[in-house]
């Protein structure tokens, strides 16, 4: 093989890689339309903006059933061709929903965003190994996911410009064209991947060469987790992936996740009600906001290798004092709503990698990490719809004290029964 034939092998890899990332922008940007669309889709669909954070809760819901059952389901199905199926219905789902003419339509359509949603994470999140050599899957896998923060920055910005100019239906239908872009450019990239790795170690593969791995490393816990995982092997294996650890963290998954929606998910209306924010200033905030999430993603990421527990309470700690702040700033200059929003979009935005690192490192395999998906997604919908509780039988500024009481508490059971040797904490 020459020195070419190399290096055009390893460009395809890497294509690959980043058209996995592309789909994890495309579908958590799908996901999370309505947070910037909110209030629009309320008024024509005629429903008020708790109910319109169905939207939100709806989907996440049935992501968190369709992640662990997909992940079962199709194990022995070619990753590719499930991976272009999820794809296809996240198109059929977005376009739906451009057209839909009355709620329950939407609703219907926010469902199959839903099935789309959790099957694709569940998959795309453990690809990096099959995809590029074993010392590159810790990059891999943190390409895939940063598809995840850069979609706060561009996609949820993007779309809520969009629909200031030409209405929230033609952001959906933008949405549902970029979904049909990304099924061409996935069939084209990516390789056959006719069945699934097992999460445990090859009987061939010695103790020796699972301690090879460098713990200094951020690479060291994704490449662990798919292959020989010296982590694992400490877990117990009547347990397998429901270790105990496994439990911890799939509780500060939901925690942490249901605060931050709680709150996230009636953003806008809480900046036009409290803030007095126009579209352009909300639309620059959600920019900031996600900008400050993809620094917060890779400055989490280099640590949480190391310590994800110590690195959870500092990242709650600090989506905790940003949401506490931001109702307080009613009668103050605009910027200081701005700053706030960048803290805690510095805060969240490493919750993700944080979780995926500590999961990755607990032995959880392929189904806990399905587990986790499916966590994190329940933790969407119950956040989502609390807060909408809070928005229509309280008042919009009461639901960033829910989100601050859910950050605290999971900050709390982080440092109590975060502790584990199993975790590398």
């Amino acid at each position: 093989m020459t020195t070419t034939d190399v290096l055009t092998g390893a460009r395809a890899r890497w294509l690959a890689v980043t058209s996995v990332a592309a789909g994890t922008f495309t579908i958590v940007t799908s996901e999370m339309l309505p947070v910037g669309l909110l209030t629009s889709i309320a008024s024509t669909l005629e429903v008020s903006d708790g109910t319109a954070g169905l939207m939100m809760s709806a989907p996440g819901l049935v992501a968190a059933v369709s992640a662990p059952v997909l992940a079962i389901t199709t194990r022995r199905l070619d990753r590719r061709v499930t991976l272009l199926a999820l794809m296809a219905l996240l198109a059929v789902a977005n376009l739906a929903g451009a057209f839909a003419p009355n709620y329950p339509v939407m609703l219907a359509a926010r469902l199959l965003t839903g099935v789309s949603i959790g099957g694709f994470w569940a998959i795309a999140a453990g690809l990096g190994v099959r995809l590029v050599p074993e010392r590159f899957v810790g990059r891999a896998t943190s390409i895939i996911l940063a598809g995840v923060s850069v979609a706060s920055v561009l996609g949820v910005p993007a779309a809520t410009f969009l629909s200031s100019y030409a209405g929230w239906r033609t952001a959906f239908a933008a949405m549902g064209l970029v979904a049909l872009a990304l099924l061409a450019l996935l069939a084209t990239t990516l390789p056959p991947m006719p069945t699934t790795p097992q999460p445990q170690p090859h009987p061939s593969e010695s103790p020796a060469h699972t301690t090879e791995q460098d713990p200094r490393t951020s690479e060291s816990p994704a490449h662990t987790t798919e292959t020989s995982n010296p982590l694992e092997d400490r877990t117990d294996d009547r347990l397998g992936w429901l270790s105990r650890p496994l439990k911890v963290i799939l509780v500060l998954t939901v925690l942490t996740v249901s605060g931050h929606f709680a709150a996230y998910t009636y953003l806008r209306p809480f900046m036009e009600q409290v803030a007095h924010a126009g579209p352009a200033l909300i639309s620059t905030a959600l920019l900031l906001y996600g900008a400050a999430g993809v620094a917060g993603n890779f400055a989490a990421g280099a640590r949480a290798a190391r310590n994800p527990r110590a690195v959870l309470i500092t990242l709650t700690a600090l989506m905790a004092l940003s949401m506490a702040v931001l109702p307080l700033t009613g009668q103050t200059p605009v910027v200081l709503s701005l700053v706030l929003l960048v803290v805690w979009g510095l805060g969240y935005g490493g919750v993700g990698v944080t979780l995926q690192l500590w999961i990755m490192r607990s032995g959880g395999g392929e189904m806990g990490t399905a587990l986790f998906v499916s966590a994190f997604n329940v933790s969407i919908a119950l956040g989502a719809f609390a807060g909408g509780r809070v928005v229509d039988g309280v008042s919009t500024s009461a639901v960033m004290w829910l989100g601050v009481a859910l950050a605290a508490v999971s900050a709390t059971v982080a440092g109590i029964w975060g502790r584990s040797r199993t975790t590398g904490s």
